[in-house]
């Protein structure tokens, strides 16, 4: 597994995490995932960490997770090397003293170029694995906030900067499917829309992750856009010209 270290030091390690990895286990499937290649990397923080406890009741232990991207997401990811750093970062994440921006690229041209949305997310009703924003949202429905802009956009996509200030599952997806502008790329959310600009997954990456350190002091860390982003800003960019 090629997972790329953006910083370090005796509390954390910072990763660029590709697309198509997992966070940690789920219980059903077997792959390598980070928590796999943080212990590999760092076998003296396989105890660090809280496990998940699945619906069936099985734990699955999470060493070094702190917070998760979906599989298909890429980009900035802080991992604890220590139970201390996990108790810092996991207060504040809970805090909201965690900041976070996405760069994504959306079916359709949004209504507004910048634009907050706070629709409270539930589970779907149709589908287990899936949240809702939408009306038949089953309850309970928890705040979320999204604040968007639009950095480019066509009649048919937009890429957009956004940046969640909860942490909901899926909440980035979700918002913006409630709009009627789902993420490209997005088989869970919106199957039939299929793929665009060179994509083959979801076009979601986390950009940039700003966060109080545990031995103090606040930095910002960037994930570089990956091929397929930088290739698709290009494509759009040239659809404009």
């Amino acid at each position: 597994m090629e997972v790329s270290v953006l910083y370090e030091d005796n509390d954390v390690v910072v990763i660029n995490k590709p697309s198509g990895i997992s966070v940690h286990p789920d219980g059903r499937r077997e792959e390598e995932t980070i928590s796999d290649w943080f212990v590999s990397q760092y076998p003296e923080a396989k105890e660090v960490g809280e496990p998940l406890t699945l619906s069936s009741g099985v734990a699955v232990p999470r060493p070094g997770i702190v917070h998760r991207l979906d599989k298909d997401t890429s980009g900035v990811m802080v991992l604890a090397k220590t139970n201390e750093a996990h108790a810092h970062l996991k207060h504040a994440f809970q805090e909201r003293m965690v900041k976070k921006t996405y760069r994504t690229f959306l079916w359709g041209a949004l209504k507004k170029q910048k634009g907050i949305i706070t629709l409270p997310i539930g589970r779907s009703r149709s589908d287990f694995r899936k949240r809702s924003a939408e009306r038949h949202a089953k309850e309970p429905l928890r705040e979320a906030r999204t604040d968007f802009e639009v950095l480019m956009h066509t009649r048919n996509i937009s890429y957009v900067e956004a940046k969640p200030h909860t942490g909901r599952m899926h909440q980035i997806r979700v918002h913006f499917k409630a709009l009627q502008n789902p993420v490209v790329g997005d088989m869970l959310y919106a199957p039939k829309k299929g793929y665009a600009l060179g994509f083959q997954r979801l076009a979601l990456h986390a950009f940039q992750l700003s966060l109080p350190l545990p031995k103090g002091g606040e930095k910002v860390f960037e994930a570089p856009l990956p091929e397929d982003f930088i290739k698709a800003e290009k494509e759009l960019k040239e659809l404009l010209n």
